[in-house]
C-alpha cells in the first residue's frame, strides 16, 4: 500500500509502545534496519519509501526483503487487541467504506479523519496506520451499578437509538447496565440514588422545565419535596438541595409555621401567602416542612398554668379561628395551651395569682368600664383597693397599681399620709394603718443641715466635722416616716409650725415628732478659741451648767498688751411657762454674744490699771469687770442676761500671756533665770549628799573586804588539810584497785579460755550431728527416689502389658474368629486342591539316600506359603 509521508511526531502509539523518530545517522546500521523483516500474524510495521516519501503498513504473517530505498520507520509491533468488554480511542482514524480502508488513488496514501476520534470495541487485532494515535488504550467498559446513573452531555448533534440529540443536550444512562462510550457524548458526572428513609424527604429543585417522577410538570427554579420512602435517583435536571429531617411533635411541643406563598398543604388545606398556623400532636406526630413553608419556631413550648397561676394573652384568637388584634384574654389555671401565631403573653411571662394576707391590699385602677365581682360598676380611672386575706386575679380591664401592706406603727412612730384628691397631709402615729385608695405616703422635705444633724445622736455637729460621716445611725432617712428626734438630757428643742405660725419647746430627755408643717429651729453657735461664728450647728439647746472658753486681748494703762484666756461657767434660768421657754431661743448665737460682752467689760477694766497692778490683782479686776459690783462695792456672785435668761456663775483665768514679743521674751528670761538659780542650788545640795553617801559606802566596803580576807584564809587552811587526806586515800585506793583488777583480769582470761574450749567441743559435736543427719537424709532421699522410680517402672510395665493385651484383643475382635480360622485353613486346602488339579494321587521323588518327609512335599511343589515351614501340611490321596 502506498502511504503518505510520515511525520515522526505524529506516529501512532499505544500504552505499550511508541514510535520514535528516525535517527538518520543510524540508518546505515544493520541492527536497526535489517534487510529482512519478518512479521508474525499479529504484528505490523511501517515502511518508508524514500523515493515517493510514502509510508505503508506491512501486516503479518509476512517476510519482507527491504529494498535500498526503503526504511523501516516503526515495528515490528504487536497489533492492538481490544479484549471483550473493553474499548479504546483512536485519534485521526482512517476513512473506511464498507469495512475497507480508503486509499487516495493519486498519491496512494491512506485518507485520515484529522481531528476526529473513533471508539473501537472488542474484535480482531488491528494495526495503527501512519498518523493514527491512540490516546486511550484498551480500557474496561464502565459498568453502571444499580441505583446509579451516568449524566451524559452531547458534544455534537447525533442520533442515539432513534433519539435525536443536539449538542448541549443532557440525559441519564441508568443502571444496572454497561455503558458503551461514543465520541459524540461526554460523561459529565456519576449520580447515585439518594435513600429516603421513612419519615424524611428530599428537597429537589428544577434547573429547567421538566416532568418529575410523579408526572407533574415543574418550572425552572421550582422546588418540591419527594416524600416516598426508598431509593430515589434524581433526574438530569433535578438538584438535591438537602435532606429534610422531620420535626417531632409531642404533648409539650408544637410547631409555628408561616406560608411563603399560596399553596395547599399536606392536609389538603389551602394556605395563603403570609398565613401562619400551628401544628400540634393532634394534627400529626411528625411534620416534614414543605418548600412553601417557613418554620418560625420549631419547638414552641407548652404553657402550663397551675391553679395558682394566670396569664393575659394579647392579640388572642376568637372561637371562629381568626386573630383579633388588640384583644386580650385572661386565662387561669389549671390548664395548658400553645400560643397561636401572633399571640403573646402580656409582659412575656406567666403571673402568679396574687395572694393577700390579712395585712395586705391591692391598689387597683380601672382601664375600661366593667362590673366587678361584687356587682359594682367601675368606670375608667376609678381607684379602689382589695384587702386580704384572699386570692385575686385581676381582670383584663383592671390595672394593678401596687401591692402594699398595712404599716404597723409604735406609739413613738408615725407616717405622713397625703390625700391625692385634696392634697391634705396628715400624720398617723401609734397605730397599724392601711392606706386608702385615695391616699399615698408623703415624703417630708428637710433642710440639708437638719438632715445631717438628725443623723447625729447629740443633734450637734462642728464645722470641721461636717464632711465626716455620721456614726451610730443609718445614713439615709425614710422620708415618709414621721421625723423624730430624741432630745438629750438637760436640753431644749424648739419646733416651729409654719401653718399655725407658732412654736413649741420640748425639754430633754424627750421625743420630738415633727408634724407635716413643722420644722426644727436650727441653732448656729460660735465655737473655737478664740470664738468664731457659725462653728457649731445644733437643733437642741443645752441648758447647762456648762462652760465656754474665750481669748481676750487687753492693753494696760502702761501700754502692755496681754492675751487672757477666760473660761465662763454658765446655765439657763428656765421658767416653766411657754414665754420663758421660748425666751431662751431669742438669741440665736448666745455663745458669741456673751463672749463679746464679757470681753468688752474685761478690756475696759484692764485699760485703767498698770501691768504690775494687773499682774498682782488680775483675778479681782476680771471678776469685778464680769459680775459688776453692788451698792456696797462688793463683787456680785453672778451675772444674768435678761434677753435669754443666761446666767454666768464663774470666770476662770486660765492663762495670761503678753502679746508683745519683747515683753514676752523679758518675762520668759526672768522666769528662766529664776528656774536656773533654783536648779543650780538643788544640784549643789544633791552633789554634796552624793559625795557623803559615797564616802560612807567606801568605808563599809573596806571593812567588809578585810572580814572576807580573814574568812578566806580559814577556808584555805581547811582546804589544804582536806587535799592531803584525799591524796592519801587516793594512793591507797589506786593500789588496791590495780591489784584487784589484775586478779579479776586473770580470772576472766582463764574463764574465757575454758568457755572457748567448751564452745569448740559443742561446735564439733553439732557439726558431727549435722553431717550424720545430712548423710541419713541423703540416703533416705535416694531410697525414696529409687523406690519411686521402681514403682513408676512397674506401673509403666503393667500399663504397657495392659495396652498390648488390649491391642491384641482389639485386633482379634477386628479380624474376627471366622477370619482367623479361614486364614489357618487356607494353606493346606489350597495344596490339596492343587494336587487334585494335576490328577496325581501320590508322587514321591527321592535319591534313596535321604529320608522322605511327606508332610512338606506339597509345599515344595507350589512354593513356600507364609507360615508353611513352621506348621507343615498333610497331603491326602
Amino acid at each position: 500500500l502506498a502511504l503518505p509521508p510520515t511525520n515522526p511526531n505524529t506516529l501512532p502509539h499505544t500504552k505499550l509502545l511508541r514510535v520514535q523518530p528516525v535517527n538518520r545517522e543510524s540508518e546505515m546500521s544493520s541492527d536497526l534496519h535489517p534487510a529482512i523483516i519478518r512479521l508474525n500474524p499479529t504484528q505490523y510495521a511501517h515502511i518508508l519509501d524514500n523515493n515517493t516519501n510514502v509510508t505503508r503498513v506491512l501486516i503479518g504473517p509476512l517476510t519482507h526483503a527491504r529494498q535500498d530505498h526503503e526504511t523501516k520507520v516503526f515495528g515490528p509491533a504487536d497489533m492492538i487487541l481490544v479484549p471483550p468488554r473493553h474499548y479504546c480511542v483512536v485519534k485521526n482514524p482512517v476513512v473506511k467504506k464498507e469495512g475497507k480502508v480508503v486509499i487516495n488513488t493519486e498519491n496512494k496514501q491512506v485518507e485520515l479523519q484529522y481531528g476526529e476520534e473513533e471508539i473501537r470495541l472488542e474484535g480482531p487485532p488491528f494495526p495503527l496506520y501512519p498518523g493514527e494515535q491512540m490516546p486511550v488504550g484498551p480500557t474496561p467498559l464502565r459498568v453502571v451499578p444499580p441505583q446509579s446513573a451516568l449524566r451524559l452531555m452531547a458534544l455534537r448533534d447525533h442520533e442515539d437509538n432513534g433519539v435525536k440529540r443536539v449538542a448541549g443536550d443532557e440525559w441519564q444512562f441508568i443502571g444496572p447496565a454497561t455503558y458503551i462510550p461514543r465520541v459524540e457524548v461526554k460523561i459529565v458526572d456519576t449520580i447515585s440514588a439518594e435513600v429516603v428513609q421513612p419519615g424524611r424527604a428530599l428537597r429537589l429543585q428544577a434547573k429547567q422545565e421538566l416532568t418529575d417522577a410523579l408526572g407533574e410538570k415543574r418550572k425552572a427554579g421550582e422546588e418540591w419535596l419527594h416524600r416516598k420512602a426508598g431509593a430515589y435517583l434524581p433526574g438530569v435536571f433535578e438538584v438535591v438541595v438537602e435532606t429534610v429531617e422531620p420535626l417531632t411533635l409531642t404533648d409539650k411541643r408544637a410547631i409555628h409555621i408561616r406560608a411563603l406563598r399560596t399553596f395547599t398543604d399536606e392536609f389538603g388545606k389551602q394556605r395563603r401567602a403570609g398565613e401562619e398556623w400551628l401544628l400540634t400532636i393532634d394534627d400529626c406526630e411528625t411534620h416534614i416542612p414543605d418548600v412553601n413553608e417557613e418554620i418560625v419556631n420549631p419547638a414552641l413550648p407548652l404553657i402550663v398554668l397551675t391553679r395558682k397561676q394566670y396569664c393575659v394573652v394579647l392579640n388572642a384568637w376568637d372561637d371562629a379561628g381568626r386573630q383579633q388584634m388588640g384583644r386580650k384574654e385572661l386565662r387561669r389555671g389549671e390548664m395548658s395551651f400553645f400560643l397561636k401565631p401572633g399571640e403573646e403573653l402580656e409582659s412575656g411571662k406567666v403571673n402568679d395569682v396574687l395572694v393577700l394576707n390579712d395585712d395586705e391590699a391591692l391598689l387597683l385602677k380601672a382601664n375600661e368600664p366593667f362590673e366587678d365581682d361584687q356587682g359594682v360598676k367601675r368606670t375608667p380611672g376609678d381607684r379602689w383597693n382589695i384587702v386580704g386575706p384572699c386570692e385575686y386575679v385581676p381582670p383584663i380591664e383592671v390595672h394593678v397599681l401596687k401591692q402594699y401592706r398595712s404599716i404597723p406603727l409604735d406609739e413613738n412612730e408615725g407616717i405622713y399620709v397625703r390625700n391625692i384628691k385634696t392634697g391634705r397631709v396628715e400624720m398617723v402615729v401609734g397605730q397599724t394603718y392601711l392606706l386608702k385608695p385615695d391616699e399615698e405616703l408623703w415624703e417630708k422635705p428637710l433642710p440639708e443641715v437638719v438632715e445631717r444633724l438628725l443623723l447625729q445622736p447629740s443633734g450637734t455637729i462642728l464645722r470641721n466635722l461636717e464632711s465626716e460621716g455620721p456614726s451610730g445611725r443609718a445614713t439615709k432617712r425614710d422620708k415618709t416616716r414621721v421625723v423624730t428626734f430624741r432630745a438629750p438630757h438637760n436640753t431644749a428643742v424648739q419646733v416651729y409650725d409654719y401653718k399655725e405660725k407658732s412654736s413649741r419647746v420640748t425639754w430633754g430627755p424627750g421625743l420630738v415628732m415633727l408634724g407635716p408643717d413643722e420644722q426644727f429651729t436650727c441653732l448656729s453657735l460660735s465655737g473655737g478659741t478664740p470664738k468664731e461664728p457659725n462653728v457649731i450647728k445644733s437643733i437642741c439647746l443645752r441648758l447647762g451648767p456648762d462652760f465656754m472658753t474665750d481669748v481676750v486681748v487687753v492693753e494696760t494703762s502702761d501700754h502692755a498688751r496681754l492675751s487672757i484666756q477666760l473660761s465662763y461657767n454658765w446655765y439657763f434660768a428656765v421658767e416653766n411657762n411657754s414665754e420663758g421657754a421660748s425666751k431662751i431661743f431669742q438669741v440665736p448665737d448666745f455663745v458669741g454674744d456673751t463672749c463679746k460682752s464679757m470681753a468688752s467689760r474685761v478690756r475696759g477694766a484692764v485699760a485703767g490699771t498698770t501691768f504690775d497692778d494687773f499682774h498682782k490683782h488680775s483675778t479681782t479686776i476680771i471678776h469685778a469687770a464680769v459680775f459688776g459690783k453692788d451698792g456696797t462695792g462688793n463683787v456680785n456672785k453672778n451675772r444674768q442676761f435678761a434677753e435669754n435668761n443666761l446666767v454666768i456663775t464663774n470666770v476662770d483665768i486660765q492663762s495670761v500671756e503678753p502679746v508683745d514679743q519683747r515683753t514676752r521674751d523679758a518675762l520668759s528670761y526672768s522666769v528662766q533665770q529664776a528656774i536656773e538659780i533654783t536648779t543650780k542650788s538643788q544640784e549643789a545640795n544633791a552633789r554634796h549628799e552624793a559625795e557623803r553617801q559615797a564616802q560612807e559606802a567606801q568605808g563599809k566596803l573596806e571593812r567588809q573586804r578585810l572580814k572576807d580576807q580573814v574568812a578566806a584564809e580559814k577556808e584555805k587552811q581547811s582546804l589544804l588539810q582536806l587535799q592531803a587526806e584525799s591524796s592519801a586515800v587516793q594512793s591507797m585506793g589506786q593500789a588496791k584497785a590495780e591489784a584487784r583488777a589484775r586478779a579479776e583480769a586473770s580470772q576472766i582470761e582463764y574463764e574465757a579460755e575454758l568457755k572457748q574450749a567448751e564452745l569448740r567441743v559443742q561446735a564439733k559435736k553439732i557439726q558431727d550431728q549435722w553431717e550424720l543427719q545430712q548423710l541419713k537424709e541423703q540416703q533416705e532421699a535416694e531410697i525414696s527416689h529409687q523406690k519411686a522410680v521402681n514403682e513408676l517402672q512397674v506401673q509403666m510395665a503393667k500399663q504397657m502389658a495392659d495396652i498390648e493385651t488390649e491391642r491384641f484383643k482389639n485386633q482379634v475382635a477386628a479380624i474376627g474368629a471366622d477370619t482367623i480360622q479361614a486364614m489357618a485353613q487356607a494353606g493346606p486346602e489350597m495344596q490339596a486342591k492343587l494336587l487334585q488339579g494335576l490328577g496325581l494321587k501320590s508322587v514321591l521323588i527321592t535319591d534313596g539316600s535321604s529320608p522322605v518327609n511327606l508332610f512338606n512335599t506339597a509345599n515344595g511343589l507350589i512354593g513356600t506359603q507364609p507360615g508353611a515351614a513352621a506348621g507343615g501340611s498333610v497331603l491326602g490321596q
